[in-house]
């Protein structure tokens, strides 16, 4: 079976070999199956892309016969031809069910990349795809792996962020790698070089009233400032926020909550605690103690 790999692995597969006759690049992040495409066509057809030898297809608006016949076609004037079929997941069944004799015995001079964000695993189509391609997987990063690519991505553009700026991208970009790039690449242009870039700059750029993000709601209930509390959820209603992006957010500072809580239980000290929240360790467990477990339990219910 072909090997499945992750978007950072794709570039030194393509270097090491030549390009295989089919591609699955799946995944719900849209930067990571973009950039594989990308990586793909200028390792097929070159950067500039190659006009004879570049098809590119919708699977809402193409047929599957269409598509086989321009993947059978030999290259012109080169070595290899590149067919990329957009949204294959939304292939109609029959149009999809035209593939399968491909994927059994495809083209060796073209190279196939079927790009989806999902497919079904009980369809035949999917199945087969899975046994006869190279599988990309475009699924979003680890919350293990968001921060070192933040990192990465804020030193290309030469800037370095603050632990409060990291955890408010996290917060606000709701782990869309395009959403974060697109607010780095804000930063970049607003931040001077010879200074780390704070939330308050990540509070600018995205347009955030200051004392209005998720961490001060949590914050406001856990100090059972009701008021407050419904203040700041208010002005996140009025500026357009999506409710449940709000409800994540929230459920994702309780989660973090509760891991300290564990934490403490376990016999974790105050200090590490005080680094993930960004906190003065003296106040570590009075801030604890203001949230119950039995409140997180009856939260997480609700």
């Amino acid at each position: 079976m072909p090997p499945s790999l992750l978007p950072a692995q794709f570039p030194s597969h393509l270097r090491q070999a030549e390009p295989a006759s089919i591609y699955a690049v799946v995944g719900e992040d849209d930067l990571l199956r973009d950039e594989a495409v990308a990586c793909l066509k200028t390792a097929v057809v070159g950067a500039q892309g190659d006009a004879f030898n570049s098809n590119l297809f919708y699977g809402d608006e193409a047929e599957g016969p269409e598509i086989v016949a321009c993947a059978l076609e030999p290259a012109v004037f080169a070595s290899r031809r590149l067919v990329v079929v957009k949204g294959a997941d939304k292939l109609p069944a029959k149009q999809a069910e035209a593939l399968l004799p491909y994927l059994e015995c495809p083209n060796d001079s073209t190279t196939l990349a079927l790009v989806a964000f999902k497919l079904d695993r009980r369809l035949k189509f999917t199945q087969m795809l899975m046994k006869s391609a190279v599988v990309v997987d475009c699924s979003p990063p680890k919350e293990s792996q968001y921060v070192p690519w933040l990192k990465a991505e804020a030193a290309r553009l030469g800037i370095k962020l603050g632990e409060e700026a990291i955890e408010l991208l996290k917060e606000s970009c709701a782990g869309s790698l395009y959403a974060a790039r697109r607010e780095l690449e804000k930063l970049a242009s607003y931040v001077p070089s010879d200074r780390s870039v704070t939330a308050a700059d990540v509070a600018v750029m995205r347009g955030i009233e200051p004392g209005a993000s998720v961490f001060d709601l949590t914050a406001a209930i856990g100090a059972g400032d009701r008021a407050r509390a419904l203040a700041i959820l208010a002005r996140n209603m009025e500026s357009g926020e999506a409710p449940l992006k709000i409800l994540g957010a929230l459920v994702w500072q309780y989660r973090r909550l509760w891991k300290a809580k564990d934490l403490m239980r376990e016999g974790g000290r105050q200090v590490e605690v005080a680094r993930a929240f960004r906190m003065d360790p003296s106040s570590v467990r009075a801030f604890l103690d203001r949230v119950s477990e039995r409140y997180l339990m009856e939260a997480f219910r609700r």
